[in-house]
């Protein structure tokens, strides 16, 4: 590679300042469920507390510890739902937050072939 990089020279007191995204917590308590869902655009969420139990939409199951990081893709394609399978609250940072108003997951039928949820009030 023949090019040549340069580096512009900031001035002082310019300091370029990055702000964590805007998100949301979320709490799911010991035996909750979310039930089917799926969500309009991508989430990448943080685990803060708790083990969270997500079934995908191919019916695999992955568990995520507190200090672990996913990403749920966008659309109906990746439904999904998550379980609290433990005796304390999972709590979730999850993100981008979207406008108000706007439905942060879409409810929908469990995928064919999947089991019934185990979780309170909610069924495949």
């Amino acid at each position: 590679m023949g090019g040549r990089q340069t580096m512009k020279a900031r001035r002082p007191g310019r300091a370029r300042v990055v702000r964590a995204p805007v998100g949301r917590e979320i709490v799911i308590p010991p035996g909750g469920c979310t039930g089917w869902h799926f969500h309009r655009v991508r989430l990448d969420a943080v685990v803060l507390a708790g083990t969270l139990t997500r079934v995908l939409h191919d019916r695999t199951t992955v568990v995520h510890r507190a200090g672990s990081t996913f990403v749920e893709p966008a659309g109906i394609a990746h439904i999904h739902l998550g379980h609290n399978l433990g005796s304390e609250p999972v709590v979730l940072y999850v993100t981008p937050a979207l406008p108000e108003g706007t439905p942060f997951s879409i409810p929908t039928p469990p995928p064919p072939g999947a089991t019934p949820a185990v979780c309170q009030g909610h069924t495949a």
